[in-house]
């Protein structure tokens, strides 16, 4: 794990590379590599490094070359079947100086050219500049555990970096609102695509490379997931007991990869089925006990560490937790807006740095539980969706549309503060059954029509009013999926998993440690997605697989709970002792005269928040965190930002 910055310029740019400017976005980043630290250039292009030194502790210093220098590589991430390629390649000729997965990159490079990353197996995202030919090869891992944001100027140059503060740094481009970006980001959690909230700083897309060469910039797809199923499941000649052994193997085998590792490593748990599971098998791989993390609220509808400790016990790690205050959380949150380059999609995000920075005491490797939800249909929403349109369907065909207008009456009549009221109002006896309605505006932050009542007349002329869905709807259109649930499965793959990495990524790193996610092997997604659907929800079971996989492993009070997400009671902390958050980040002048949001709309929203009549705390936290970021990086006070002291420890336990 550790932190890549570079620059090209292309023969067209009035610009010469300036050594400094390399140093200072390589540096920004010191926290994503605080071992060891590099730079290289060659005439107009330069690559910078910053080490969290995981394998091969003593060498693998950065850029690395190959035995000719005539390749330099900079590389974010671990390669955990580096070792297959080692005796063929030396076998070819080629010297290894070090035990590193870099140097394989470097050799498989030399051998494949840009094939060699379909050889790769694990989470990357590197650069090599190929002085012969005089290019630069990026390329990022398939599902986009590593992050690589770039700038291609009108020069032609190109800038690229692992956080989108070194792009900054270099002023690659000012830092101004990409407001094409905006509806997407109100109603998704964050951006989907390929673009940020910055404009002109975009993302390269997981599963692709890109190749530049003076100023020219060629970006390919190397993999993507395909529900097409093999030819046993065709035809019937699989039982459910040969996928679930043959699941529960890779599964097995991806967690034994990510154990790879020179430093002391352990693991994150939430007492989900998720990350129980990998301490189950993790346990019986070492000899020693596992290192097991947990977080959580002082308050009780936020604390999850009842099920954590049944798994340390059963399993007999050696368990840490932390209890985060209200009042740490949001001393914490500007500076970790700092870290993630974009306002925090979830309020998990903090949790997640403070439980980093209680690992990061003990080890600098952590296996997480991050995917499954995306793989094995663990979401509600999903199950919800494909029930609300199969009845909508029959439903709108048998009752006639006064007996529809009578019934959404009623249920419109309830006390707005009814659990009842909500539940139904967002069922298909209130919606068209439509995946616009029904999925779409049902599980938005903010739905398209509530934008239109959000945004003033001029930001929806700046925001261009874009369809905010553009990038799910298109992943939905595009996948070989025949199924609506492999379709939304596939488009959340692309989409919403891309969010919680990034907040994996950002917040781990915040702490200097590094994070694994054995769900996401490709080997394991690849088979996953072809699988039955019966084996990912099976009536009212998410994760059918892995839950029989887990069965007599894990205690049954884990196999048979319902997912929680991950708890943090930040809308009664809007509404009781941190309203203050809402006045000055929601309410204040300051974020008011920015002329985005109706202000009539937000108080009322901010109103009915506060007394409790409806719950707005994703849309508050969601507008919260915009003017933080809008603030930090937009305003110039990124810097103090950036200087804030890191929150004084939670309780540790």
């Amino acid at each position: 794990m550790c932190g890549i910055n570079g620059i090209a310029l292309s023969s067209r740019s009035r610009r010469q590379l300036d050594v400094r400017v390399l140093e200072r976005m390589r540096d920004v980043i010191t926290h994503r590599g605080p071992d060891d630290e590099g730079v290289f250039v060659d005439g107009r292009v330069g690559l910078g490094h910053r080490r969290l030194s995981i394998v091969d502790v003593a060498a693998g210093h950065q850029p690395m070359t190959n035995e000719d220098g005539s390749l330099h590589i900079i590389y974010n991430g671990e390669i955990y079947n580096h070792a297959d390629f080692r005796e063929s390649l030396e076998a070819r000729g080629h010297v290894y100086r070090t035990h590193c997965d870099t140097e394989t990159i470097l050799h498989l490079y030399e051998e494949e050219g840009v094939r060699c990353v379909e050889r790769l197996r694990g989470m990357f995202a590197f650069a090599i500049w190929d002085a012969k030919r005089r290019e630069l090869f990026i390329a990022r891992d398939r599902l986009g555990v590593k992050p690589l944001y770039y700038v291609h100027a009108d020069d032609g140059s190109l800038y690229f970096a692992s956080e989108i503060k070194a792009l900054l740094e270099a002023r690659a481009v000012a830092p101004e609102v990409n407001f094409k970006a905006l509806p997407d980001y109100l109603a998704n959690h964050a951006t989907s695509g390929e673009g940020t909230l910055f404009r002109g700083v975009e993302r390269l897309l997981p599963g692709h490379t890109l190749l530049w060469r003076d100023g020219q910039v060629q970006i390919e797809k190397y993999w993507d997931v395909t529900f097409a199923p093999d030819a046993d499941e065709e035809h019937g000649r699989r039982t459910d007991g040969e996928y679930i052994e043959e699941w529960a193997e890779l599964f097995r085998t991806s967690v034994r990869l990510r154990l790879m590792a020179d430093v002391p490593l352990g693991m994150f748990l939430s007492g989900g089925i998720d990350s129980s599971a990998i301490a189950a098998v993790m346990s019986g791989m070492v000899s020693s006990p596992v290192k097991t993390f947990s977080v959580a609220f002082a308050e009780r509808e936020a604390n999850e560490l009842e099920y954590a400790r049944l798994v340390a016990r059963t399993f007999g790690t050696d368990h840490h937790e932390i209890l985060i205050t209200p009042e740490e959380f949001f001393r914490a949150l500007p500076r970790l807006v700092w870290h993630e380059d974009e306002p925090l999609a979830h309020p998990s995000s903090v949790a997640l740095y403070f439980v980093s920075r209680l690992a990061a005491q003990h080890v600098k490797v952590v296996l997480t539980g991050e995917g499954s939800d995306e793989l094995l249909a663990g979401y509600e929403r999903y199950r919800k969706t494909i029930y609300n349109l199969a009845l909508g369907a029959r439903y709108h065909k048998w009752a006639g549309a006064s007996l529809r207008r009578a019934v959404q009456s009623r249920i419109e009549s309830l006390p707005s503060k009814s659990e009842v009221r909500r539940k139904l109002s967002r069922t298909f006896l209130c919606l068209s059954p439509q995946i616009e309605s029904i999925y779409f505006d049902n599980f938005a932050v903010f739905g398209r029509t509530m934008q239109r009542d959000l945004l003033t007349g001029e930001a929806q002329e700046r925001t261009g009013a874009l369809d905010p869905y553009a990038d799910v709807r298109r992943h939905l259109e595009t996948t070989d999926a025949r199924t609506l649930l492999n379709k939304l499965l596939y488009a959340d793959t692309k989409t919403y998993l891309q969010e919680l990495l990034m907040k994996q990524d950002q917040m781990s790193m915040a702490a200097s440690i590094e994070s694994r996610v054995p769900f996401l092997d490709h080997k394991l997604v690849e088979f996953t997605s072809r699988l039955p659907e019966r084996l990912k929800l099976r009536g009212w079971t998410t994760k059918y697989i892995l839950r029989r996989s887990m069965k007599g492993v894990l205690p049954e009070a884990i196999l048979k709970r319902s997912k929680m997400g991950f708890p943090v009671p930040v809308g009664s902390w809007f509404r009781g002792p941190f309203r203050s958050v809402i006045d000055e980040y929601v309410l204040d002048e300051r974020a008011t005269g920015r002329g985005l949001f109706d202000q009539t709309f937000v108080r009322d929203l901010v109103g009915r928040h506060q007394s409790g009549a409806e719950d707005h705390t994703e849309r508050l936290w969601s507008l919260v965190n915009f003017e933080m970021w809008m603030r930090q990086f937009i305003d110039g006070e990124v810097a103090h930002a950036a200087q804030l002291a890191p929150a004084e420890s939670a309780l540790m336990i």
